[in-house]
């Protein structure tokens, strides 16, 4: 970390360091910032586990529909969004759009107890659709705030801290599922996770609110003027920028490695485990174990390693275990082997390459950071999901194993490690 401002020197044996008001202002933002994405993952962590039972409620054969619904829902919501965002106050379309999901929730939650059963299953794979949607847009325009801000300087002191806040909900998210999945009803976890985004809500309008007077940057437009633009400029801008095509080609890769290896997972657990119970407590259980293994490397190692290898190095890791993780299930296609991929592929993402890639975005314009970092988490991710998805049942279809599919997802691993060498260069060029 780097040494504090001191206001002046210290004057007396007994005297520390004096921070600056600026430092002040910084590690109270940080503060703030990791008990919003807190309450935020917490939340949403308290909705996943039962969106993927529902998946597999539904049938892992029709998995492939269910992302293309997804993919289909983020290219109708995503221009409204950016419509939305490009007229509010930069920082005030956050909580705006956060509350219009609370609400959403309520809904769910108050119409899900009235329906028949057919009807049910319906509404659930809409849930499940609109959880996978809600989960891009509430993490991207999070971190956008965040790049919002913090400098560049500041984010790779502080971005560790904020994800370990993110990391410290995503534990106690999986944890209430875990113990309530078969106490309570799906409408009861609904206003769970309800109240917790509801308090996220309220503190994103709290970060957006603190010290609006300043920028980020002092080449930028405050913080109180719209964007402005057309609901569509977010692909423009990513079209024409060489770093942000860079990011997508990594998300790209990501996604598709991810949707090979949840479509692995899905199979082998409804081989494994026939009761739906059982079934939604292990992928808690999963979401617990990742989330508290990113939360330590978050609070002991992650600022330390992005100093000392930089965020090329960081974006790697994932790439390079997801290509042994393939290896591995293309030899044993086993729970164990499935589960142990999974938890640490997740743990690496979430302290090591998420905020790598988060960083990447401080050094962008104030539209790039939210409209175009929308399209890229949003239409890109999940267009790489609904493509990776269809691609997987075609590779079934075509009469390969869970094995050989393993196999066709190694080299796709690797050349996202590719990307994220070239990232990676980019950015030290950019220092």
């Amino acid at each position: 970390m780097e040494p504090p401002t001191a206001s002046g020197p210290a004057t007396g044996p007994t005297s520390g360091p004096v921070f600056g008001p600026e430092e002040a202002r910084e590690r109270r933002r940080t503060l703030e910032a990791a008990a919003c994405f807190f309450a935020l993952m917490a939340g949403y962590y308290v909705l996943r586990p039962v969106r993927d039972e529902m998946g597999i409620e539904g049938g892992v054969e029709q998995l492939h529909w269910l992302y293309t619904g997804t993919f289909l829902a983020v290219l109708v919501v995503t221009p409204l969004l950016s419509w939305l965002i490009a007229r509010l106050r930069r920082r005030a379309g956050v909580p705006v759009v956060y509350g219009l999901m609370v609400l959403q929730l309520l809904g769910f939650a108050a119409l899900l107890p009235q329906l028949e059963e057919e009807a049910k299953v319906v509404l659930a794979r809409v849930i499940y659709v609109w959880v996978s949607v809600f989960n891009m847009f509430m993490v991207s325009l999070f971190w956008a705030l965040m790049a919002d801000r913090f400098s560049i300087a500041a984010s790779k002191r502080r971005f560790g801290l904020v994800s370990a806040g993110g990391s410290a909900g995503a534990l106690l998210g999986p944890s209430l599922t875990a113990i309530l999945a078969s106490r309570l009803g799906t409408a009861s976890l609904l206003l769970l996770a309800a109240g917790l985004l509801a308090l996220a809500t309220g503190m994103s309008a709290r970060l957006g609110r603190r010290d609006a007077d300043e920028s980020a940057r002092a080449d930028e437009r405050p913080a109180t003027a719209p964007l402005g633009g057309a609901s569509w400029r977010g692909f423009l801008l990513v079209l024409r920028s060489p770093q942000l095509l860079g990011i997508s080609g990594y998300i790209v890769l990501y996604s598709a490695a991810s949707t090979f290896l949840y479509f692995e997972q899905a199979n082998v657990v409804e081989a494994a485990i026939s009761d739906a119970g059982e079934r939604t407590q292990l992928f808690a259980r999963m979401d617990l174990y990742g989330n508290g293994l990113a939360l330590c490397l978050q609070a002991l190692a992650t600022a330390g390693l992005v100093r000392r290898f930089g965020v090329g190095w960081l974006l790697l890791s994932v790439p390079v275990l997801t290509a042994v993780g393939f290896g591995a299930l293309a030899l044993a296609p086993t729970l164990a082997v499935i589960v142990t991929v999974q938890v640490l592929r997740r743990a690496l993402n979430f302290a090591l390459a998420k905020p790598a890639r988060e960083i990447l975005f401080t050094g962008v314009s104030p539209a790039e950071r939210y409209e175009g970092k929308l399209v890229i988490d949003t239409v890109v991710y999940r267009g790489g999901d609904a493509i990776s998805a269809w691609a997987f049942a075609a590779l079934l279809g075509l009469g390969l194993s869970l094995p050989g599919i393993a196999v066709v997802g190694i080299p796709v691993a690797l050349v996202g490690g590719a990307v994220a060498r070239f990232l990676g260069r980019r950015a030290v060029a950019a220092q």
